[in-house]
């Protein structure tokens, strides 16, 4: 998302030696509405409502209101509105998260309808103003599907699954190895390993993420990254957090976990 937002601002410099720098020619700076939706605890229906409103006004600041406008879903289509017409460039949407809130209400299922009932008309906003966006992207780590948030979208493309995204949220085996070539000597010598074991226990800790089947293997970054920082092996994803909503449908639904060995 950071990088999306910074390509879209037209920051040039932060992308110098890379392939981008040649491939774009404009370097345009749009209109940029971030939301990032992790950033509160959402255990009652005005949590939501909250971190809504509040970025609802701060852009609306920018870009101006309009007295009619009284729901989420018509302030934001009005705000998407008229950030096109002042800048005359479309503007780009970016959600972190989109999916918290649900995830942090599964067990409460009307909270999690409440939810629903908010977000659903919120994302439709990005249907109707589909002329004046230049680009969308939602990220979360669960899928909802289309009957629920998004049933009034059906524009959206998920990538998800999609085999000409696989690699887009980790590092391949390739990409180490034309860039961090230094690191895996440094990383084998450190560890007293040979580079053939140190490339071979790489494999084995941090590769294994599949965005579709039969695809090649994608590194976590994060642990990938720390690996190299600290010169040492370790469970470094695992030790962030687990994922409670996970744990909890686990539970809910008495998965054996042995079938997961």
């Amino acid at each position: 998302i950071s990088t999306l937002e910074a390509y879209f601002q037209g920051k040039k410099e932060l992308f110098a030696g890379l392939a981008v720098e040649k491939l774009e020619k404009d370097w345009m700076e749009h209109p940029i509405l971030h939301l990032d939706l992790n950033i509160e605890k959402y255990d009652t229906s005005e949590s939501l409502d909250k971190i809504l409103n509040d970025n609802l006004e701060y852009w609306e600041s920018k870009y101006g209101t309009r007295p009619s406008e009284t729901s989420f879903s018509l302030r934001f289509a009005g705000i998407i509105q008229r950030a096109y017409e002042k800048t005359g460039q479309r503007v780009v949407i970016l959600v972190d998260e989109y999916d918290k809130p649900m995830l942090q209400s599964i067990g409460n299922e009307e909270l999690q309808q409440q939810f629903r009932n908010t977000l659903k008309p919120f994302y439709g906003a990005l249907k109707t103003k589909d002329g004046c966006i230049k680009f969308a992207l939602l990220t979360g780590v669960t899928k909802f599907g289309k009957v629920s948030v998004f049933s009034d979208l059906n524009n959206l493309k998920d990538i998800s699954m999609d085999e000409r995204f696989v690699d887009i949220c980790g590092i391949t085996e390739k990409e180490i190895h034309d860039n961090l070539e230094a690191e895996l000597h440094q990383l084998a010598e450190k560890q007293k390993m040979s580079y053939e074991q140190v490339c071979a226990e790489l494999k084995e800790c941090y590769d294994g993420y599949h965005f579709m089947e039969n695809t090649i293997g994608i590194y976590n970054p994060f642990s990938l990254l720390n690996t190299f920082d600290k010169m040492k092996f370790g469970s470094y994803w695992f030790e962030t957090g687990t994922p409670t909503y996970l744990v909890n449908l686990l539970k809910k639904h008495h998965y054996d976990l042995e079938r997961m060995a």
